[in-house]
């Protein structure tokens, strides 16, 4: 039986690399996938799903006029399963599609994406997913500052971290740290992506 899945985690938790590694093992039995992320994110390119770790594939791009079930039913073949990257930037409206896609069509949903912004508010996608899928699930990373499990999603700004401004705005690990709640609260000096790794290659 088809279900609507969600599936959430903090900055660097490794969703984007899951996405990819889901698709490549249903179309390695020749079951093919539909591929979709928020046309919001623009990071890379829009229309494009892509891990830090070089990994990419196209997708097809939702925009708040885009009505998914349409997409899902006009397609050309039939999919084995949808897979939503970035689906914390999704609608009320965009959700309740997928809930039609899974009950109507009988299609399997993987939704992925963040739960909580930098000030720790709902994202109005993650909000309703977490309302209305079957199975929901955490996807696990550290602090960047310790060894405990991070919840929280640290927006920096030349270094020092931001807690006001506008709920939506892309960015990779030059903007967003995950962190525990401690060290959200009170992060330690800040310490850049780029600093960090030179730090490693002097330690090595």
């Amino acid at each position: 039986m088809a279900q609507l899945f969600f599936k959430y985690g903090a900055m660097n938790s490794g969703k984007t690399i899951e996405i990819l590694k889901v698709a490549h093992n249903y179309e390695e039995q020749n079951k093919p996938v539909l591929i979709m992320t928020s046309g919001i994110d623009n990071r890379d390119e829009t229309g494009v799903v892509s891990s830090r770790i070089g990994l990419r594939r196209s997708a097809v791009s939702i925009y708040d006029e885009t009505d998914i079930l349409e997409v899902v039913d006009t397609l050309d073949y039939n999919p084995a399963c949808v897979l939503i990257d970035e689906s914390q930037f999704l609608k009320k409206a965009h959700i309740l599609q997928l809930t039609k896609v899974v009950d109507e069509l009988g299609i399997p949903v993987m939704a992925f994406g963040l739960k909580n912004d930098f000030q720790n508010e709902l994202f109005e996608g993650s909000k309703y997913l977490l309302l209305y899928a079957d199975k929901i699930e955490e996807m696990k990373t550290i602090c960047w500052y310790c060894h405990k499990k991070a919840t929280m999603n640290l927006r920096i700004v030349d270094g020092k971290p931001v807690y006001a401004g506008e709920q939506i705005q892309i960015g990779g690990n030059e903007s967003y740290l995950p962190v525990c709640r401690k060290h959200y609260h009170h992060p330690p000096q800040m310490v850049t992506v780029e600093e960090s790794r030179r730090e490693e290659k002097e330690n090595v």
